[in-house]
């Protein structure tokens, strides 16, 4: 399919993007039948039928290039479900060290790093923004949401961490927002996510501003879509988050990631861009466009080959099944991985655990009912998150299990996949706890 048949009404920056967003935020964890469940390896896939099956079905029809699932009892190894190759019509398969866009499942793993520095007294969780970042201290609110830029009333109490954590500090987000703030949002480059070097039409090429620093500071100048503390509202908190990071470790933000995380994790094969020794194991994202898959970022000729503007602490990490495997096995080992200490178990309880502010409400937003912890949904014993282009991961306490999905198609609600995992995994789950 040529590039001049696509839909511009279909593939846009917002509805790719701000479709993961949604039904990542919406992934089913909720009725997980995990209390009771011994936490014992799975052999083979006949004992996870439910999500063998939705990875035959996806991959069989051709819906998607590839599909990966990795599920694991405890601290024991993961079993790995996976069919299909890196790009349709080639021939190398995919498999548990592939390589995937993770987009929003990005931030978990900043919202950990967080709680590291939380853990280390560096930070606090109730700390006023301002205190790391100063240009926050005195902020505006639109009077009306996604209303006028100019017509603004002063923010009624400090913007804190822990609401940069759970998406509840007012901040608003270019694939959220709409109206004056969204076209605010653009022009001043506070676009942290990126989609193709492609020039798709309907895509549009919004730039990024460069550094870490500068975006944070362009933020502080434009007005909060909400008071902080007041509801939830997906945002580009853990993007800004990256850089209180910085700020209280003394490091930079990728640099903190490798060296506290990544390296002691044995997650070898996280980047935010992809070295050139690796692309042979790079996967291929498309768009999905009447129902068929159509590349828009081929490995060979990703965005992620280039340097990115800062490193999107919200949604800029390509990472592994298997890496993100042992970011899992870690957060359901309360920080112990291998039988090392990569993060304080204090701190992972409480990065898993409901952190949203007694004043914020959720009704009308996509986790109406429910928790958010440190960059991830909290219900029913589980934590995790989804990515724009597929991917799906959460940990569930009560079972002892972690679970993960990767494929890469978007927008993300072209395929029901973010819900049908879970689903799937709850299905299995149940089946066994029946035998």
């Amino acid at each position: 399919m040529a590039y001049r048949e696509f839909d511009s009404h279909q593939l846009s920056r917002r509805s790719l993007l701000r479709g993961g967003a949604m039904i990542g935020a919406g992934a089913a964890f909720a009725g997980l039948p995990g209390a009771g469940l011994s936490a014992r390896p799975a052999a083979q896939h006949g004992q996870w039928p439910a999500v063998a099956a939705m990875v035959d079905k996806y991959v069989g029809e051709r819906k998607v290039a590839n599909m990966a699932a990795t599920l694991g009892w405890g601290q024991r190894d993961p079993l790995v479900i996976a069919k299909g190759t890196l790009a349709i019509g080639q021939a190398a398969t995919a498999g548990i060290d592939s390589l995937y866009r993770i987009y929003s499942m990005t931030k978990p793993i900043t919202g950990m790093a967080a709680m590291m520095l939380i853990d280390d007294g560096k930070l606090g969780l109730d700390q006023p923004l301002a205190e790391i970042l100063p240009a926050f201290a005195d902020m505006q609110v639109q009077r009306t949401y996604d209303g006028s830029v100019t017509d603004l009333v002063p923010a009624v109490r400090p913007i804190t961490i822990r609401q940069v954590l759970t998406h509840t500090a007012g901040l608003g987000y270019n694939i959220v927002q709409k109206g004056p703030i969204s076209k605010l949002y653009v022009e001043r480059g506070i676009v942290p996510g990126q989609v193709s070097r492609i020039p798709v039409p309907g895509l549009g090429r919004a730039e990024a501003v460069r550094g870490l620093d500068n975006f944070a500071d362009r933020l502080a100048q434009v007005p909060l879509v909400l008071q902080p503390g007041s509801k939830w509202s997906y945002s580009v908190g853990l993007d800004l988050m990256g850089r209180v990071i910085e700020v209280a470790s003394g490091m930079s933000f990728e640099a903190f990631l490798r060296e506290r995380l990544f390296e002691p994790a044995g997650m070898t094969s996280t980047f935010f861009r992809v070295p050139q020794s690796e692309v042979g194991r790079f996967t291929t994202n498309y768009g999905i466009v009447a129902s068929v898959p159509v590349p828009i970022d081929p490995a060979r000729a990703s965005i992620y080959l280039d340097e990115p503007s800062f490193p999107y602490g919200g949604a800029g990490l390509v990472s592994s099944p298997r890496d993100y495997d042992r970011f899992l096995r870690m957060l359901l080992g309360y920080g112990m991985l291998d039988g090392k200490r990569i993060m304080g178990e204090l701190a992972v309880r409480v990065g898993t655990s409901d952190l949203l502010p007694e004043t914020a409400i959720t009704k009308g937003t996509w986790i109406e009912g429910q928790g958010f912890g440190a960059g991830g949904r909290v219900t029913d014993g589980s934590y995790g998150w989804g990515g724009a282009a597929g991917t799906v991961a959460f940990v569930n306490y009560d079972a002892n299990l972690r679970a993960a999905m990767f494929t890469q198609y978007m927008p993300s609600e072209a395929y029901p996949i973010h819900a049908g995992f879970p689903a799937a995994v709850a299905k299995d789950l149940a089946m066994m706890q029946g035998a």
